[in-house]
């Protein structure tokens, strides 16, 4: 049903006889609805409801009633349920990619001023490696055949393999920092011991790492999720907003686990442990390669979340039977 504009004008005489235009009845003066173009239409029978300061409310002409909001135009009012759809996306997306993350964040690290210091400094090494693998791709695609879509797709797998290689070596060069912080730290306490474990240190620089890679990786896409627009529409996957965030929270996840892995392998020289951390890292960065082919790469990501917390956790010193106790509340 074509759409039908109307705007309000003011009623003349004229000057040979003509039918009268249905005027509603409390609209003050001589205003009524005429279309803006083409005939005269008639205008809703009912009379249009008044709202505060004399603006009109209610159902419209042209849809026979509905839920408008007095004083703003017809293309606002139509806007507002797209709005809110937008909105709806855009936190609920934030909430999963960044809600395991936050709760992390509040719990165990925001109390201490020592970790929040960590943290921070973790992902500002976080963002130099993101820094110079960037520089790195962009110089590469400006050396190559910017037209050979092969090319650009292999040097963009290249570059995600230099960003994962450069990330774990800035890991190391932050675990050799904190080292020597935490050597520091024993010099000047009392009793001769650091205020904070490397175990803390590592769990509190991998969640850094997470926290900012996650962010990175998402934050366009949230972006692009208040809209104008709507995914799906050329063929693409409906899905794309909500499998990013759970995509996010999984590499949020895994760069923690990383992070307790990778410190405690230096610390015990245990290279063969290090070198699963970073061919896992390599391994989560490709499966994304298989997006939009969400079946596969999102459970294979999980899989390798699931099993890289599990490794973590009795790195760490976890056990059954500590999780049994935690649930049970008993000492």
């Amino acid at each position: 049903m074509p759409e039908i504009r109307f705007a309000q004008t003011i009623v003349k005489q004229p000057r040979h006889p003509t039918p009268a235009t249905p005027i509603g009845r409390g609209v003050r003066g001589r205003a009524a609805l005429r279309p803006a173009e083409g005939p005269v239409k008639r205008a809703h029978p009912d009379p249009p409801k008044l709202g505060k300061g004399g603006e009109r409310g209610g159902g419209g002409p042209a849809d026979g009633g509905g839920t408008f909001k007095p004083g703003l135009r017809p293309e606002a009012n139509a806007s507002l349920p797209s709005a809110i759809m937008s909105a709806a996306v855009f936190f609920g997306c934030t909430f999963i990619a960044f809600g395991p993350a936050f709760g992390l964040l509040l719990f165990t690290v925001a109390g201490d001023p020592l970790r929040v210091i960590i943290l921070v400094a973790g992902s500002f090494f976080w963002l130099v490696s993101l820094l110079l693998s960037s520089l790195l791709w962009f110089v590469a695609v400006q050396l190559s055949n910017k037209a050979n879509a092969g090319v650009q797709h292999g040097l963009l797998m290249m570059g995600a393999g230099a960003s994962v290689l450069l990330q774990e070596a800035f890991r190391f060069a932050y675990y050799k920092l904190l080292k020597k912080a935490d050597q520091g730290l024993a010099a000047m306490s009392e009793d001769g011991r650091s205020p904070i474990s490397i175990g803390q240190m590592a769990y509190v620089s991998g969640l850094a790492f997470g926290i900012a890679s996650g962010a990175f990786s998402v934050i366009n896409v949230l972006s692009d999720s208040l809209g104008p627009g709507m995914v799906g529409i050329h063929g693409d996957s409906p899905y794309f907003f909500l499998t990013s965030a759970f995509l996010t929270m999984a590499v949020v996840l895994l760069h923690t686990s990383w992070g307790v892995v990778f410190f405690d392998a230096c610390e015990k020289r245990r290279w063969l442990a290090l070198t699963v951390v970073v061919v896992t890292h390599m391994l989560t960065s490709g499966l994304t390669f298989l997006n939009p082919r969400y079946e596969l790469s999102l459970p294979l990501i999980y899989g390798l979340t699931i099993a890289t917390g599990g490794w973590a956790f009795s790195t760490a010193g976890g056990s059954v039977q500590n999780i049994w106790r935690c649930v049970t509340f008993s000492r």
